[in-house]
């Protein structure tokens, strides 16, 4: 997970010294991530301020109270309620930009609960009430760049934090300006414009610094340790890590500790110590079970996956990526995380990747074979689109082409490569590599149905196929694709047996043989395969991958 800054407040209103100093002590103790004694001065600020008929300063007090709350973790509901009676106090005071930094604090509440329509009617409210104040100014700009960074649209998400930046530097708000260059440091990374991101971190963090903002710079260390890893500066990549980690640690920060924990797993895995790596990314999903803090949990599993995927270690690769898939299940339910939707996207591919380079793998081991999932995930796309199916069943297909041979690995290396006919026994043996590869595959929970596909996709609608004699409608849909283009490339690609057949043999032997499958998959292949106007390109192999989590998208 990485991390954007919003921004609560920033106003500072003359008024009487006691009030005025209170509040100003419990800035120093915020941004020292010492939120107890913040929360001590800010309450003792606003009944001071209550008790001399200081409406400004009762107003600020009571808003910077709840986010002290809010921080805490205490829930939202005290927070909420102490900026509504900030806003109310400032509204019977007549105080328009006291109200609106009220308003602006409540915003950011629905922002976090992912509530962003109510959200930005009530930045926009805020903006219409306080504009006037270029501080508070910039810092709702910067909450309508962080809410349109949220939604995906980073041209938006820019144009606000370089109109927040504009505010903060005429008014010369430097913590403002630190927020904003964070922000737009994670805009460059998003969009792998890594010299961009280098800078808008180094100028954030160099500022947080001078203010004294512990968080913030935690921050920057942070997401800055991604921008050192995409461009293989490993040895700075560590040291902002764990500088970053040692933050975290004073400030009791459990999400922000596994983050830490997280990058430097995929250091160790991206300069080759694996038992390293493992160790540290356990460690962050650890911390962050502990924490409650599932989506970090999610993303540190995605990165155990890849590193299981590096070493060989298929089957555990997988079962992480179930676990992290559960988790985002459950969070695209939960109102109070957001950026679900893109991350578990991510996820997905991640599995692509992993289901792929175990197919490959598995038809390593035969010769004949090497491309034959490729060939004919590609080839079942084509004909799950000829039949109308929709994106997710065209997933599913092509995820199940990659993994419809995966039970051969049990199957002796000498019976995958024999020259010659099989033997009775051989074959059932050969037969059963569609039973093992739903054991091997029992523990875990794809995000797709592909199971069927693994088991079924040797019937015949005649019912004369394997491994459970199915007929007709009995065999899914998915398995009878992925049945009738495994034949075609069987018949058009050579094999230890005997030698590739033209096409146009192919097609005659498809024909004699159209009784196995269904009269739409039949027509379906046929329009987008079998028709020489209409054939699907014939799909290069491509080289197996090494992938570093920091390049995929």
């Amino acid at each position: 997970m990485r991390y954007r800054c919003a921004s609560p407040s920033e106003q500072d209103a003359p008024g009487p010294v006691d009030a005025r100093a209170l509040i100003s002590l419990g800035r120093e103790h915020e941004l020292a991530g010492r939120l107890r004694e913040a929360s001590d001065q800010y309450a003792d600020a606003a009944r001071r301020a209550h008790d001399a008929g200081d409406a400004a300063h009762e107003a600020e007090a009571l808003r910077r109270l709840g986010v002290a709350h809010h921080r805490r973790g205490e829930g939202p509901d005290l927070g909420r309620d102490l900026c509504r009676r900030a806003h109310d106090v400032a509204v019977a005071a007549g105080l328009p930009v006291a109200a609106a930094e009220a308003l602006n604090c409540l915003a950011g509440f629905e922002l976090e609960q992912a509530a962003y329509d109510s959200a930005r009617s009530i930045f926009t409210a805020a903006l219409e009430l306080g504009g006037s104040s270029a501080r508070l100014r910039g810092r709702i700009q910067q909450n309508l760049g962080v809410l349109a960074n949220i939604r995906g649209d980073l041209d938006e998400a820019q144009a606000h934090y370089q109109g927040a930046l504009s505010a903060f530097e005429s008014s010369d708000d430097r913590q403002g300006m630190a927020l904003v260059y964070h922000n737009l440091g994670m805009i460059s990374a998003d969009r792998r414009q890594w010299t961009d991101a280098d800078r808008y971190y180094r100028r954030s963090s160099d500022l947080a610094a001078a203010q004294g903002d512990v968080q913030l710079r935690g921050l920057c260390l942070l997401n800055h340790t991604e921008v050192f890893l995409a461009q293989q500066q490993y040895a700075s990549a560590r040291q902002s890590a764990e500088a970053a980690l040692q933050v975290f640690d004073e400030l009791g920060s459990g999400d922000g500790k596994a983050a830490a924990y997280r990058f430097l797993g995929m250091l160790y895995r991206e300069t080759g110590e694996p038992a390293m790596a493992e160790a540290r990314l356990r460690g962050s999903i650890d911390l962050a079970r502990d924490g409650a803090f599932p989506l970090e949990e999610a993303e540190s599993l995605r990165e155990l996956a890849l590193l299981f995927q590096q070493t060989g270690r298929n089957q555990d690769s997988l079962r992480s990526l179930d676990h992290a898939h559960r988790l985002f299940r459950r969070l695209e339910a939960n109102l109070d995380v957001v950026d679900v939707a893109s991350r578990a996207s991510r996820l997905e591919e991640t599995y692509l990747v992993v289901v792929r380079n175990w197919g490959q793998s598995i038809e390593s081991a035969d010769r004949y074979t090497f491309g034959h999932c490729e060939r004919v995930a590609t080839y079942a796309e084509s004909v799950a689109r000829a039949l109308g199916l929709d994106a997710l069943e065209q997933t599913t297909i092509r995820v199940g082409a990659y993994l419809h041979d995966v039970g051969k690995v049990r199957v002796p290396h000498e019976i995958l490569n024999k020259p010659g006919p099989l033997t009775p026994d051989e074959f059932r043996l050969m037969q059963d590599h569609t039973i093992y590869g739903v054991e091997l595959l029992a523990s875990i929970q794809f995000p797709w149905d592909i199971k069927p596909i693994i088991r079924s996709h040797h019937e015949r609608a005649d019912g004369r196929g394997y491994p459970d004699a199915l007929r007709g409608e009995e065999i899914p849909l998915s398995a009878q694709v992925i049945g009738i283009v495994d034949v075609w490339d069987a018949l058009t690609t050579d094999r230890s047996y005997r030698k590739a057949m033209t096409h146009e043999a192919a097609l005659e032997q498809m024909a004699q043989s159209r009784g196995w499958w269904r009269k739409s998959v039949y027509e379906a292949f046929m329009a987008a395969i079998g028709e020489p106007n209409a054939q699907t390109p014939f799909p290069a192999v491509q080289p197996r991958q090494q992938f570093r989590s920091t390049a995929l998208p």
